[in-house]
């Protein structure tokens, strides 16, 4: 537990709320705002896509990894320069969210959200390879467990500290007020200013002082013609390393990144329409808020700190197994709540069961993810594996509010459980027939 008192892993523990707070904002909480506005189900599923840009940001990353910004990298550094270019375009995008009313302009809160997720996407990406490049790999269990310490705490925050301040500029409980949440997503900007402070304390890894240095000096070189010089950072911050990947693990690198897409598509499916759900049974914001955005985020932190544990004891391939196990198992807790109805006390294990389960399997994930990287190309490659992770269940996740209005909820989630089938044998796939890839995964 000395380990969680490293100062690298306090910075990270700050960077991963600075983190979560916009992603619960545009997918969780933004979801309970719509349906009280009283926005369809089909229509939030789809909205839902919005989150989609975090599965493309593989696609840019190769500019925050290596594209120096005017005068910032230099004062700053290049990770921690984007890192305030990004905190800065979601308290905007958050202040421009909270200024919209959906009743009266969807389509504008959606750009709005857009522009949040973009912004959001750009800072994980750095964030990311701020965590991976900061410590030595055994550090990285660690780091990943703080990392989701301060993610979740952030939740927390983003769930139920927007949902209570939303209730408590709430005059009638009853009916839909629009200045309640414009008062929770300004309170929700303000607290962006954790990560730009700790943007602001922190310092470079010493790996990245070195590389900013030579990044700079392609841009500032006159002798070399501009179009020779554009053609070397190409070269090296978009081929290089999808290039380095894919002839590291060669035809396994397509297995890989089959688990990275499919690992968490359970929960992701199912996290789609969970605030709808909550809804439509009949659960007040104070007691979404209470319930399932703190106590249950609680429990994320208790399995994430879990996890990072067991990662260290057992290694991530078997870690990896228990998290796809439980994280599909405890979608069957939610098909229990819908054919009960309305019950706190079940929705209160119910919770617990699923956030237990997630904290766990997410640390795993994280630790497993960070080994597959080269610390040479560690934004980029982070950010497609990343981004892989998220594609595919959110595109599936769409089509969750469609799903819930043909087939009802109870069989909505018994399906999303049976979804982690797969999953789990895949990752039985690389424990026992690659043994050798698994190895590397286990320290």
């Amino acid at each position: 537990m000395q380990a969680y008192g490293h100062p690298r892993v306090v910075s990270i523990f700050f960077l991963g709320f600075s983190a979560g707070l916009p992603f619960v904002l545009v997918f969780g909480t933004l979801s309970f705002w719509l349906r009280e506005a009283g926005v369809g189900r089909s229509t939030i599923g789809f909205l839902s896509w919005i989150v989609l840009l975090y599965g493309f940001k593989w696609v840019w990353a190769p500019l925050v990894d290596r594209l120096p910004l005017p005068w910032l990298t230099r004062h700053f550094g290049r990770r921690r320069a984007w890192m305030l270019l990004a905190q800065t375009m979601v308290i905007l995008g958050l202040v421009m969210m909270a200024l919209t009313d959906p009743q009266e302009s969807l389509v504008s809160l959606s750009l709005f959200a857009l522009l949040v997720a973009f912004a959001s996407a750009s800072q994980d990406i750095v964030i990311d390879a701020y965590r991976i490049e900061s410590v030595e790999p055994r550090m990285q269990g660690v780091m990943a467990s703080g990392y989701m310490i301060g993610y979740r705490l952030a939740m927390i925050v983003a769930g139920a500290g927007s949902l209570a301040v939303a209730a408590l500029f709430d005059p009638d409980p009853e009916t839909y007020h629009y200045s309640s949440w414009f008062a929770a997503y300004l309170v929700m900007a303000a607290f962006m200013l954790v990560g730009v402070i700790t943007t602001l304390v922190i310092s470079e890894p010493s790996t990245s002082k070195a590389m900013t240095e030579s990044l700079l000096r392609p841009f500032e070189d006159e002798w070399q013609p501009r179009s020779a010089r554009f053609a070397v950072w190409l070269q090296d911050a978009v081929i290089a390393p999808f290039v380095e990947f894919a002839l590291r693990y060669r035809w396994r690198a397509l297995l890989l990144l089959v688990l990275i897409a499919s690992y968490r598509v359970s929960d992701i499916v199912l996290g789609v329409v969970a605030n709808v759900f909550y809804v439509d049974m009949g659960f007040s914001k104070e007691e979404v808020a209470t319930i399932t955005k703190f106590y249950g985020v609680v429990m994320t932190l208790v399995g994430a700190v879990l996890g990072g544990v067991l990662v260290n004891q057992f290694g991530v391939m078997r870690i990896l197994l228990l998290g796809a196990v439980l994280a599909a198992g405890s979608n069957l807790l939610y098909a229990l709540l819908a054919t009960v109805g309305k019950d706190i006390t079940l929705l209160a294990f119910v919770i617990s069961a699923d956030n237990l389960s997630g904290g766990l399997a997410t640390a795993a994930f994280i630790a497993y993810l960070s080994g597959l990287t080269n610390v040479a190309y560690s934004a980029t490659q982070y950010a497609l594996f990343s981004s892989v992770m998220l594609l595919f269940p959110k595109f599936l996740g769409g089509f969750s509010g469609v799903m819930v209005d043909h087939i009802g909820y109870p069989e909505f989630f018994i399906l999303t459980a049976a979804m982690g089938l797969p999953v789990m044998l895949l990752v039985l796939f690389l424990i026992y027939l690659l043994p050798d890839l698994g190895r590397e995964h286990n320290g």
